[in-house]
């Protein structure tokens, strides 16, 4: 595999992990001191939920990368507007309600993209092989 290849085949896998892993990190908000150890357990577990379907959706775009892609772009873009919404009722702030998609949208949208565009440069790849044969 050629190294163009190669990058464009891991880059989107190691951005969706490292956005999964971000996400996740929210799920810590639910220990809390006065609930017992099964509580925060469980609610702990809750939390993680985005995280397992997030989890989910990268083994499918693992296999099958251009309905990955799809389903990626469509969940980043999907989300952005709700979770602008959301910040901005809380902060009253544009630009930080902005960022905060940068941060938590954006990346599943250039994954997304990614692997959309890894599937595209395999395909034709492929077909260039074959016409050489």
């Amino acid at each position: 595999m050629k190294t163009s290849i190669k990058i464009l085949h891991w880059t989107p896998r190691i951005i969706c992990i490292l956005a999964i892993l971000f996400v996740s990190l929210f799920a810590l908000d639910s220990f809390a001191p006065d609930l017992t150890i099964w509580q925060q357990i469980g609610a702990f577990l809750i939390h993680l939920i985005p995280s397992f379907v997030l989890i989910i959706l990268l083994a499918v775009a693992w296999k099958w990368e251009f309905i990955g892609g799809i389903l990626f772009t469509i969940i980043g873009l999907g989300f952005s507007p709700v979770i602008f919404w959301l910040n901005y009722k809380m902060n009253q702030s544009v630009w930080t309600s902005l960022g905060i998609i940068l941060l938590i949208t954006m990346p599943f949208v250039v994954a997304g993209i990614l692997f959309i565009a890894s599937h595209n440069k395999k395909k034709r790849n492929r077909s260039s092989a074959m016409q050489n044969k």
